[in-house]
């Protein structure tokens, strides 16, 4: 699975400790996922996607 994480974090001026400590998840987590490395868990996902104000088919995508 694809995602924009990593832009939709510089947009918002975060760092990936910063996004980490909202999201309650670790740093590494957040590196993790900007990697395309882990696929988070669905509430992990809806509150990524709720911390943007988004969908979360506006943040994941699956790889074609």
């Amino acid at each position: 699975m694809r995602n924009r994480l990593i832009d939709l974090r510089l947009e918002a001026g975060l760092s990936q400790a910063d996004l980490g400590s909202l999201l309650h998840v670790s740093r590494q987590t957040i590196i993790a996922i900007e990697k395309g490395k882990y696929d988070p868990a669905l509430p992990l996902a809806f509150r990524i996607a709720k911390h943007f104000n988004l969908l979360i088919e506006d943040v994941f995508f699956p790889e074609d």
